[in-house]
This record gives structure tokens, C-alpha cells and sequence, in this order.
């Protein structure tokens, strides 16, 4: 592990004093896919004896988990307090929640678990402060909410702490298949038009990343950290907000600058500790859930309008059984639809039929 330690350090250092410019650019994008690849195989080895701490347990409860990211004394603790049926220990210093607390936002039908999250400080990536354990319990969530002071607005640290840990915000995996073949080289094929890869520098980077026989179709124009983040593998992709806490004790002029520092993301004014701009806040983080309703019918009644089944954009019909009870996939006869993904009403549909928001169903399932 030191020697791979050793070579990352390396990398970084002659990333760090490599000034970018169009001639250097290919080089810092071979030096970023050779980093990519020794920091899975330090990963990979991590993992392998244990990953060299204790974990966060997180039991999973509710339609979909939100984690609240912020530097110590942020306000995640106070924002969650009013987010949810809980209490999560307040205090005016650094580094009050040592634990992942969970809570339970109720609203609009929707059950949501909100995570606050231990203060992420720099470094957290690479272990500093249990920042890999704080760090894996954001990968595996929905929604990133950053909480930032009006103080101090500036998440771009927060922000580079999770993308050095793959965790890509308000982006989509790029349409990029690798297909590894057992001889020929490394053949990269482009279905658009490329702005910022050539065939060659794009098969410079799948051979530094450590193949040397692949097949790579790329369906859309790209980046060269597009490509490297398809040959890793290991990205997730999760959307992103930001609470602006503590409005209550700002001026027009520190508002002003805080939103110039926090330009392009989503971000909601509130004040955790009196309430301010809570409700609108639910709203948007049950809006980033992608979330849809289903109103169940039973077969021969009316459906209930007044509680939707709450469950994630392009859920199949399948899915909605598997939330209901388990036993429903092996009983499962055929279904009806009626609303937005029915080509007529009450189209008679299999499991693996997509719904769309406010859909109505009935699901016949065989007796016994």
C-alpha cells in the first residue's frame, strides 16, 4: 500500500506543478487517468483488509435518504431538527455531531431519512477527520444537501472533497461503453462529432487507465474526465442543493455576496434556528427526489386519490409490487394502467411496464 500511496503522491505533485494550457492538456489528462487507476487499486486493497476503521451503520428507512454536508457548525444539526422528528445535539463549537443522526422528513406523502453527516474538513477524501467513512454513507444516498453559513458561503471545498471521492453532483454518466476484448488493441469509435478528444489521445487515456485491449464506443461529444470517469467505473451521480443558512442575521449586501459565491447552484434561504424558509426548502428536496406518485386501484373500486404510493421515477410495475409486499412478483398475473404511460385507459400491462407520475393501477395477482 505505501509504494501505491507513494505513486499517487507522485501524480498529484506533478499535476500540481504542471501549469494547464492547450499544450500540457493531454498530459494532465494521461496523469489524471493513471491517478484515477491507482487510487481504485488503493481502494481495492483497502477494502480488501478491512478498510482500516470503523463504519457508520445506517439502516436505510423511508422512500429515499438525503445527506446533510457541511463544515463544522454549519447549521445541519439545527436544519435537521426542523426537517425532522428528531434531535440532533446543537452546540456553538466545531465538531458537536460525531455520529451520523438520522431523522425522518415527512411531506407530501413522501417519507424522506435526512443524514447529518459529521463536519467534512479538507482532506476528508483521502481519511482525514473519518472522511471516508462520512463519505461512503453520501455516496450511497439521493440527495446531497450542502449547508453553508452566510458567512462563509463557499462550498467548492466541500464540493472537490466528493468528487475526488467519485461522487459526481448534478451530472449524468456520459453515454460511453467499454467492452474489453481479448486482443486488438484499444479501438475507440466516436457516434458524434468530438470537441475536446481526438481518437488517439482518447486511446492514450484508456491505456494509461490499464487496458490494453478494448472496445470503446463513445455516443456523445465528451471530456477527457467524461472518459476517465467511465473507465473508472466507480462514479455515482447525485443531485445536489444548497440550504444558505442563517439569513436572519444577514444584510442585503452579505445575501448579495453569498449567492455571487454559490452562482449556479440550487440554493434555498433559510434560517435553521427560526424556521425561515423551511417549507419551501421541503419542497425542493422532495422535487430533486424524482419522485412519483402511483394511486392504487383495486380491482372492481375506485382508486385512493387521498395517498399516493410514493416511489422513484421510471418504476416499473414490478417495482410498485416489490414495494407493496414481496409475494406479489411470484403471484403476479397482469396489471392495469390508466394516466400519462398507458396507451389507452386501463391498458392491461406486465411488470416490466415504466409508470409515470399519477398514474392509476390495479395489480391482479393469482390467489392463494
Amino acid at each position: 500500500m505505501a509504494n501505491i500511496e507513494q505513486q499517487i503522491a507522485d501524480v498529484e505533485a506533478e499535476i500540481a506543478r504542471t501549469d494547464y494550457n492547450k499544450a500540457t492538456q493531454q498530459h494532465i489528462g494521461r496523469l489524471k487517468a493513471k491517478l484515477a487507476r491507482l487510487r481504485a487499486e488503493a481502494e481495492k486493497r483497502a477494502a480488501a483488509r478491512g478498510g482500516g476503521g470503523r463504519a457508520f451503520a445506517v439502516r436505510k428507512t423511508g422512500h429515499a435518504t438525503a445527506a446533510l454536508i457541511g463544515f463544522p457548525s454549519a447549521g445541519k444539526s439545527t436544519l435537521l431538527n426542523n426537517l425532522a422528528n428528531t434531535r440532533s445535539e446543537v452546540a456553538a463549537y466545531e465538531f458537536t455531531t460525531l455520529d451520523v443522526i438520522p431523522g425522518l422528513l415527512r411531506h407530501r406523502h413522501a417519507e424522506i431519512q435526512v443524514l447529518d453527516l459529521p463536519g467534512i474538513v479538507s482532506g476528508a477524501a483521502a481519511g482525514r477527520g473519518r472522511g471516508r467513512e462520512v463519505i461512503a454513507v453520501a455516496r450511497s444516498s439521493d440527495l446531497i444537501i450542502f449547508v453553508a453559513d452566510v458567512y462563509t458561503p463557499d462550498i467548492r471545498p466541500l464540493a472537490e472533497e466528493l468528487r475526488s471521492a467519485g461522487i459526481r453532483l448534478n451530472e449524468r454518466p456520459a453515454d460511453i461503453r467499454i467492452t474489453k476484448t481479448p486482443r486488438g488493441g484499444v479501438q475507440v469509435r466516436f457516434a458524434v462529432p468530438q470537441t475536446h478528444l481526438t481518437e488517439e489521445y482518447a486511446q492514450a487515456l484508456v491505456g494509461e487507465y490499464g487496458h490494453t485491449s478494448a472496445e470503446v464506443v463513445v455516443r456523445q461529444d465528451v471530456t477527457d474526465e467524461q472518459l476517465i470517469d467511465a473507465l473508472a467505473g466507480n462514479r455515482v451521480y447525485i443531485p445536489a442543493v444548497v440550504a444558505l443558512n442563517k439569513i436572519d442575521v444577514a444584510d442585503a449586501d452579505l445575501m448579495r455576496r453569498a449567492h455571487k459565491v454559490l452562482k449556479g447552484w440550487t440554493v434555498v434561504d433559510i434560517s435553521a434556528s427560526r424556521g425561515q424558509g423551511i417549507e419551501k426548502f421541503k419542497d425542493v428536496v422532495y422535487d430533486r427526489m424524482d419522485f412519483i406518485r402511483v394511486y392504487l386501484r383495486p380491482q372492481g373500486g375506485e382508486p385512493d386519490f387521498k395517498e399516493p404510493l410514493i416511489v422513484k421515477s421510471r418504476s416499473t410495475v414490478l417495482g410498485v409490487c416489490n414495494h407493496i409486499h414481496r409475494a406479489w412478483r411470484t403471484r403476479f398475473r397482469y396489471a392495469n394502467v390508466w394516466g400519462k404511460s398507458a396507451r389507452f385507459p386501463g391498458q392491461t400491462v406486465g411488470m416490466d411496464h415504466v409508470l409515470e407520475d399519477e398514474d392509476i393501477l390495479t395489480v391482479v395477482i393469482r390467489k392463494g
